[in-house]
């Protein structure tokens, strides 16, 4: 767990900050980790000083509040974008619910320069800079919707990974469950908008644990023929752990 850096949680449910407080007392440093959480989330600013008087030795670590848009850097190729969700109702701009997106970022040279031979090249950049020849390219490697319902659907086009959540199967008793509480996504939501949108891989969490494993194994097949979805679609189910998901076998094979 040392090797983790960096923590971005979605919002302060006891099941997305299980274990915060543990990992950040085994592995607080000077600097590390620094955590981001959704900054009008009161939870997080009390998780801090409680556990800033109660493991004294964690004070390098470094709690950052941030909200819709916000940009974190964490390698030169590497940034991770918040984007605010509706689990959480609040009014707008406000920030108590976040997903996220990672992007890798490369420059390549502008279509403009493309034909220009590669000592052509080097010498503008000399003369004017490598801004000038080359533009910034990002790429959306992974998305993470934590807790949300299915919203805008533009807002997971083009990504390669694409982590949703699913709580609710498809029937009445959903509907009554969800307006109780909380704003979650059914999985004929998420379907409709991945048939829409442009995703490379597609892998569903977050089930209720009222479904048994084989019902959301047979919706799940059953939406893939619904939706003519040909992407590979993995699944993590309610009280299991999955490591390197992506090479095991979809569930649609």
């Amino acid at each position: 767990s040392r090797k983790i850096k960096y923590v971005f949680i979605t919002h302060p449910d006891r099941d997305h900050v299980t274990g915060l407080l543990q990992f950040n007392q085994l592995n607080s440093r000077e600097g590390f980790p620094q955590i981001y959480y959704p900054k009008d989330a009161g939870s997080f600013p009390a998780f801090r000083e409680f556990q800033r008087k109660f493991d004294p030795h964690v004070q390098g670590s470094i709690w950052t509040g941030i909200q819709h848009h916000d940009e974190i850097g964490l390698q030169k190729q590497l940034l991770v974008q918040a984007i605010r969700n509706n689990h959480i109702q609040a009014d707008e701009g406000v920030s108590k619910s976040l997903s996220y997106k990672i992007f890798e970022l490369k420059r390549k040279v502008k279509p403009a320069f493309a034909q220009l031979t590669g000592e052509e090249k080097k010498q503008i950049a000399i003369s004017k800079g490598r801004d000038f020849l080359t533009h910034e390219v990002r790429t959306n490697i992974l998305s993470y919707s934590g807790d949300s319902p299915v919203e805008d659907y533009s807002r997971w086009d083009q990504s390669e990974i694409l982590i949703h959540e699913s709580t609710f199967l498809k029937g009445e008793d959903d509907m009554e469950i969800e307006a109780k509480g909380n704003r979650h996504s059914r999985i004929d939501e998420v379907f409709q908008m991945v048939s829409e949108i442009e995703v490379g891989k597609l892998i569903l969490n977050h089930f209720s644990s009222r479904y048994s494993k084989e019902i959301i194994i047979q919706s799940i097949r059953s939406m893939c023929k619904a939706y003519h979805i040909q992407i590979p679609v993995f699944a993590i189910y309610p009280g299991e752990i999955h490591r390197d998901i992506l090479n095991q076998q979809p569930v649609n094979a």
